[in-house]
């Protein structure tokens, strides 16, 4: 991308030509850069004139870096990913704006993630070494820097929980208060199995209402490329997608979009969503259930299959994963196997027992009624 935008500055061009950098700032609008981006490249190897200079191809701006990772997510990843991105970049920028990646050392990436692990988490540490890792990584197999300064940095030591996964009847009372197309969406997203990036990208073509299935998309694959696999319909979910088509606007191809106000164009756009992560925050807390996100619907589906007995072949088939280890992450039960080897211990070790039935079953009674 040669010519992009900085917010807050304006426009500018970059390229490389008979290995050297040209960069020209800042310019009005797109089409002024463009303009002066088609003269520099007409003057060749003619030296650099007001608001531009010539650099070594071997180094750049850290900003310009993360912004053309971002151009880079935006154009291979899914929109979450994206987001994600943004916010932690705005952390990076506000540690090393003004310097060039080559400026920027190995004990000063150690120094900033000591003090993310302390005052938030180490979680959020690993997290922020993983992107940046893959920002400097992407420079490197460009060529526009030489080295990657967060190489030999350990990932510190977090405490594994298991993912929380709300029971049926708090889904069924999250999707009960919603209303409208928000119902709508929580419906396709649950019975699909589905990332929420997937359903944001479903169109009108991937649906097959006669065969009964949908076709979803995923970007979790080696290379970023766009997967497809078929997921069957439950009987809820014909219904709403049957509803939705036979109401559709044959002018838009997607099965859910919106209209908004681009911050960058300043103009009113029609599109798919790209981030709705509001919506249920609002609704657990109506519905009067402790908070979960969507990922944990496909989570709860994991689940609920493998307890039913279905294998984790076709369980990973219809969460779309690549690897079984991914899928075995999802599947939170405690199996049968794990239930009898207890029940072997309980046996010969005499690990029973000593309160009375009729004490027990009034405890049980007891957290059966318990909130």
């Amino acid at each position: 991308m040669s010519v992009y935008l900085v917010n807050g500055k304006g426009w500018r061009y970059d390229f490389i030509l008979q290995g050297k950098r040209f960069s020209g700032a800042w310019f009005t609008t797109k089409k002024e850069a463009r303009q002066a981006e088609s003269r520099k490249r007409e003057e060749g190897e003619v030296g650099p004139g007001p608001y531009e200079r010539v650099e070594s191809p071997t180094d750049i701006d850290f900003l310009e870096l993360v912004n053309r990772r971002l151009d880079h997510i935006e154009a291979y990843k899914s929109g979450n990913y994206y987001e994600e991105h943004v916010y932690l970049a705005r952390r990076w920028v506000k540690e090393w704006k003004g310097l060039q990646c080559g400026e920027i050392t190995n004990e000063m990436v150690e120094s900033f993630l000591r003090r993310l692990a302390r005052r938030v988490s180490p979680t959020t540490a690993n997290k922020h070494l993983r992107y940046l890792r893959a920002a400097f990584n992407l420079g490197v197999k460009k060529r526009w820097i030489t080295e990657n300064p967060t190489l030999g940095t350990d990932f510190f030591p977090e405490e594994r929980r298991i993912k929380y996964v709300p029971p049926k009847e708090d889904i069924h009372k999250v999707i009960e208060v919603a209303e409208g197309e928000t119902r709508d969406y929580l419906v396709v997203i649950t019975d699909g199995m589905a990332r929420v990036s997937e359903i944001n990208r479903l169109t009108w073509d991937d649906l097959n209402l006669s065969e009964r299935y949908i076709v979803l998309y995923t970007r979790k694959k080696k290379g970023g490329h766009l997967t497809p696999r078929k997921v069957p319909m439950t009987q809820r979910l014909f219904e709403v997608l049957s509803r939705r088509y036979a109401e559709r606007d044959g002018k838009k191809p997607w099965v859910f979009w919106h209209r908004y106000r681009s911050q960058k164009t300043e103009s009113w756009i029609e599109g798919p969503y790209r981030v709705r992560s509001k919506i249920m925050t609002t609704l657990c807390k109506k519905a009067g259930v402790r908070y979960f996100r969507y990922h944990a619907l496909r989570h709860f589906g994991a689940s609920t299959l493998e307890n039913a007995g279905v294998n984790i072949s076709s369980i990973q088939r219809i969460l779309g994963h690549e690897n079984r280890t991914t899928t075995e992450i999802y599947l939170h039960s405690i199996g049968d196997p794990e239930r009898v080897a207890m029940d072997v211990y309980e046996r010969v070790t005499g690990a029973k027992s000593h309160t009375s039935p009729t004490q027990t079953a009034r405890r049980e009674k007891e957290i059966a009624v318990s909130p």
